[in-house]
């Protein structure tokens, strides 16, 4: 087993909430599902795990690990409990199940808990070995804006049921596709006049 240098503290008994993705861009949506499962699950840290390349999403439109890693530091600025890093790249992990299964045994006294908006619950069966992830960590969903209907809709919820937690709080309506399509709206208008 490789040795590997955690992002943040791994004592023993502490609950460690992993919000994985592209973060292209980062915005805040995601720091409102992490702030919303550090106080419903009484997380002691989220960590963000910026994806080297989602296998879900085009290679084209994404932005190098290295800006979005940024991206995601000055968003997240000065908030001790949140962790940004680039363990997967450095695990050279592809796959969330790959993720998890290092974490949980690099670092077998943490509690570690998949954190998801529930915009991705209705694509999570699509995820490989989306049900070893669900047995290998509890998922914790958040709801948020235009998918709140998703565990009612999810084939991974009616799957998996309680092995799926679903966790509530005031909305936040920020969204990676939306900000790409103003930038690009915006980009486009800029070139029509010059």
């Amino acid at each position: 087993m490789t040795w590997l240098r955690p992002p943040g503290p791994v004592e023993k008994g502490l609950k460690i909430g992993l919000l994985g993705g592209s973060f292209n861009p980062a915005h805040e949506g995601h720091l409102y599902v992490a702030g919303i499962a550090l106080k419903r699950l009484k997380l002691d840290y989220v960590w963000f795990l910026v994806a080297p390349q989602n296998p879900l999403k085009p290679k084209g439109g994404m932005a190098p690990l290295g800006e979005r890693l940024a991206g995601l530091k000055a968003l997240a600025g000065r908030r001790p409990r949140l962790v940004v890093s680039d363990l997967e790249d450095r695990l050279g992990c592809r796959y969330t199940a790959d993720t998890v299964k290092a974490l949980n045994s690099r670092f077998p006294g943490v509690r570690f808990v998949w954190l998801m908006g529930s915009d991705n619950l209705l694509q999570f069966h699509r995820w490989r070995r989306w049900q070893e992830i669900a047995r290998a960590v509890p998922v914790a969903v958040v709801l948020r804006p235009g998918s709140t209907l998703s565990p009612l809709q999810s084939k991974a919820k009616a799957a998996l049921g309680a092995r799926i937690a679903v966790i509530d709080g005031r909305r936040n309506e920020a969204s990676a596709s939306a900000i790409r399509a103003r930038f690009g709206a915006r980009r486009a208008a800029m070139l029509e006049t010059s």
